[in-house]
């Protein structure tokens, strides 16, 4: 599986290079395309409960930051 994110920033937010800085040290990779970073999971399936779980660890990362994100996990 793979947590995908996409970020708007604000000129009244953190940088684009500190904001990838905090989802890098969550383990996210920088991709191109449709989205910005990529989350990739060992697990062929993940329940319900865990993808919630993670998305509060990324609103939890970015919080503060000024910045407006997306997730979706294929």
């Amino acid at each position: 599986m793979k947590t995908y994110v996409k970020i708007l920033f604000s000129s009244e937010g953190d940088s684009p290079s500190v904001v990838k800085d905090l989802l890098f040290n969550m383990g996210f990779k920088a991709t191109q395309g449709n989205y910005d970073f990529v989350y990739e999971r060992d697990e062929e399936s993940t329940d319900v409960e865990e993808l919630v779980w993670f998305a509060d660890k990324v609103h939890s990362a970015l919080k503060g930051s000024n910045v407006l994100f997306e997730i979706e996990t294929i």
